[in-house]
Formats: structure tokens, sequence, C-alpha cells
């Protein structure tokens, strides 16, 4: 019942994609809570063939970030995450509308992204940008606000832009971090994180029918 965070696991290889597979096995049978969820401890003992990054607003180094915490804090959780992730503004611009929020503007908004960068350059982790994507395409926002409003969110109708965008959209969105650290975040470092991971599929294509006398 601890307060819980986003993550993102990516599994390189057949050995990540059955420790995934355990870790989502754990989250829903032993550790559901409200939702799925999984302690640190049970990633760490089953990391191998897995890659961790850092997820959204709701992940922990950004909120450490958004709060303040000790920069020893947020040190360390640099070196826990395999990679970084900073999302378009339009994604955390709920937080101008919160009145319990202290960001302000715009561009404190993207000096926590600005930041993020500059951890992972200092710490040597790749950062990536990320879209955060609930939807394929813009209007389909419409769908997402009719099942948060059946939920009882207040601002439902005030969808963020979670969509799939395109590789020229997402280097306009980074603009701000001048031509050639958007690229990096947009095109290099999201091809350097995948590529040595291995070719796997979901499910395997032989079937395993157990042998029962």
């Amino acid at each position: 019942k601890l307060k819980s965070h986003h993550a993102i696991i990516l599994a390189t290889n057949d050995i990540g994609r059955i420790n995934l597979y355990r870790l989502v096995s754990m989250s829903h049978l032993t550790y559901f809570h409200k939702t799925p969820r999984v302690p640190k401890s049970e990633f760490v003992k089953y990391r191998e063939g897995l890659l961790l990054g850092s997820a959204c607003e709701a992940g922990e180094l950004y909120r450490a970030i958004l709060d303040g915490r000790p920069e020893e804090e947020i040190i360390r959780l640099v070196k826990f995450y395999d990679y970084l992730e900073i999302q378009p503004i339009g994604n955390n611009s709920f937080m101008l509308r919160d009145e319990k929020s202290a960001i302000n503007s715009v561009e404190e908004l993207q000096d926590i992204n600005r930041r993020i960068v500059k951890l992972g350059e200092t710490f040597n982790k790749l950062v990536v940008a990320t879209c955060d994507v609930h939807f394929a395409n813009e209007d389909d926002a419409l769908n997402r606000a009719i099942i948060m409003k059946s939920r009882g969110f207040k601002d439902a109708e005030e969808q963020a832009p979670l969509y799939y965008r395109t590789t020229e959209e997402m280097l306009e969105e980074f603009a701000y971090l001048g031509e050639e650290e958007a690229y990096n975040v947009v095109v290099k470092n999201p091809n350097a994180i995948i590529e040595d991971f291995e070719d796997i599929v979901p499910v395997p294509t032989v079937l395993h029918a157990p042998k029962i006398d």
C-alpha cells in the first residue's frame, strides 16, 4: 500500500520476456491493490533481460524533481533507471490548471525536461522523448474522455494530447532543446536503446500442450 509510481519495462530478449511475464503475474496475483503493481525488490530480482525507463510525470524521477527532493535522492533515482524519458509539454499541461500545483508556466515544464536531459548527460544515461500514447489519432481523445467521465474524472473533457505523433511532430515539439538535442532524444537515442534487442515474439508459435495420463 506504499505510494506507487509509473515505470516502463522493456524486454530485450527471451529471458527478459519471461521475466516480464513473471512480474506481470505478480502484479495481478500477489501485489494487486486497486491496480496491478510490483515492488522494486521483485523487479531487481528479475531484472535480467529487462530495461527500465523513468516514464511520465507519474514516474519516480519526474515526481522527485517536481517535489524538489534532495539532489542525492534524484541522483540515486537516475542511476537506478536504464534510460530517462521526457514527454511533450501538452501531456503535463494539466498542472497549469491545478491550483495545488507548483507549476505556473510552460517554461517551467520545459525546464523540468531540460533538467532531465542534463541529468542524462551527467550520468551517462540515454534520454528519450516519448508520447505516452493512449490512443492512435488525435481525435480519438473523445473516446478516452467518455471513459474518464464515466469514472468520475472532473477534467475528463480537458484531454492531454496523448496520441501517436510522427517523428516530425516530435522534433517540432522538442525544438526548445535545440536542433541537435531534439534530434538526439527523438531519433538517435531511441534507436540506440533498441539496437541490441533480440527478435522475440510475445507468444511462442509452437504449442506446448500438457501431457496428461
